[in-house]
């Protein structure tokens, strides 16, 4: 009896330790499991935000870029009718000024009526003159705010695409990591089970010893 009790404290000492320390081990697992698993579902939500914002950012750039090219349209060709506008004006003005800079009788009658339609085409050509330098400057501001808003956005661009690729990476690779814990825990888990198998059969036996000696005792005792 007492070299079976000497096993069975030797046994179930050396498994309740073989116990703590599987358990332990698989506690610790899981904790990281758990972190790895909770930082990789953030960084795929980081990820899904990412690619949202780049294709809002592309729609933004085309649509960006159809105006641009609206305008750039509009611009060719107002300017090329003010500037044709301007020209004819110019032409009149200058045959007009030659005619009634002649000497003549009849020149000098009409003077009257010529100086206010030549006042008139200073007046056009003045106007002529505003409107195309206001859309030229126009067009410089929205060519500069497009090229700088542009710019702006491909900076933009490659920052979210260099992240969306740097935590994808990591994400994979925590996917992976996590797995191959996943797998380790299991044998660890199968140990711990084979463990907690072994301490019933040794209670049931050891228990099943014990009390067969506390009875005999309590038997020799009686007597």
């Amino acid at each position: 009896d007492a070299t079976h009790k000497a096993y069975c404290d030797k046994e179930l000492k050396e498994s309740e330790e073989k116990k703590a320390d599987k358990t332990a081990e698989v506690e610790k697992l899981t904790t990281r499991i758990d972190s790895m698993m909770a930082r990789s579902a953030t960084l795929k939500e980081e990820v899904a935000q990412l690619q949202a914002d780049l294709a809002a950012l592309a729609k933004a750039q085309a649509d960006m870029d159809r105006i641009r090219e609206e305008e750039h349209t509009a611009y060719v060709t107002n300017k090329a009718d003010m500037e044709q506008g301007l020209t004819g004006v110019k032409l009149a003005l200058k045959i007009l000024n030659e005619y009634y800079a002649k000497e003549g009788k009849a020149h000098t009658d009409k003077s009257g009526a010529g100086a206010s339609i030549i006042g008139l085409l200073e007046v056009c050509e003045s106007d002529f003159s505003k409107s195309l330098a206001e859309i030229e400057s126009s067009e410089e501001t929205a060519a500069a705010e497009y090229d700088r808003q542009t710019k702006e956005n491909a900076v933009d661009k490659t920052t979210k695409t260099k992240d969306v690729d740097y935590k994808t990476k990591e994400s994979v690779g925590l996917d992976k990591e996590s797995a191959e814990l996943s797998s380790d825990r299991s044998n660890v888990q199968a140990e711990l089970d084979a463990v907690l198998e072994y301490l019933q059969k040794i209670h049931k036996e050891c228990d099943e010893v014990a009390e067969t000696y506390e009875q005999r005792k309590a038997r020799y005792e009686a007597e």
